[in-house]
């Protein structure tokens, strides 16, 4: 499924495995020590290879832990992607805690950071639905209303491709992403394409 936003933006949904998409970054939901743990993040890791640990190690001696909602960039090991953009998302409290204006400026700082290094698509995976605990219908709601203002902003991204692990969470999005098309119908159109099914890790972070 996807949603074109016009001047060639557009919003894509698979489903499928991040790991294998061959777009200039993906974006791995981290923990904020950068060293790999599970879901999409181990799976990261496991693919890219020691290079990419490597990276994270180096920046977390020289800048920190990394905060929820911020985001860094590194290579991408032996994957097909160019760059995995990393990005902590929220653990789910109820809602009352900041978590959908962190889980917002995850989406945000990742695409800021793809525009700066001049990319034109990203996969995002369904950032702190698993562990971390947010329900994915909301989780949809915030991830695709923030790309559909901040992608039409950015010179170089025209992609942003949500790769679904599970077919009950890309149906989710599905809905979120015709919901947010029928609020503006003259601006969208959602597209019915093909749904990639591809996958050998676990599911998201």
């Amino acid at each position: 499924m996807r949603l074109s936003l016009g001047e060639g933006s557009v919003i894509e949904l698979i489903e499928g495995d991040i790991t294998r998409q061959s777009v200039d970054a993906i974006v791995n939901a981290a923990n904020s020590s950068l060293m790999g743990g599970g879901g999409v993040d181990g799976a990261i890791h496991r693919a890219g290879g020691l290079e990419i640990l490597e990276e994270c190690r180096k920046i977390v001696v020289e800048h920190g832990s990394l905060p929820p909602g911020r985001a860094v960039s590194t290579t991408a090991g032996q994957l097909p992607a160019g760059f995995v953009i990393h990005t902590v998302g929220p653990v789910w409290h109820g809602g009352a805690h900041g978590e959908p204006q962190t889980l917002a400026s995850c989406y945000r700082e990742s695409l800021t950071i793809a525009d700066k290094l001049h990319l034109t698509s990203i996969a995002f995976p369904s950032i702190s639905t698993g562990v971390y605990g947010y329900p994915v219908a909301p989780a949809a709601d915030i991830a695709l209303k923030t790309v559909s203002i901040t992608l039409p902003d950015l010179r170089h991204v025209r992609e942003v491709r949500f790769v679904l692990f599970s077919n009950a969470d890309f149906q989710t999005y599905s809905r979120a992403l015709n919901s947010l098309a029928a609020q503006k119908p003259d601006r969208y159109r959602v597209d019915v394409i093909h749904a990639e099914i591809n996958r050998a890790e676990p599911g998201p972070s």
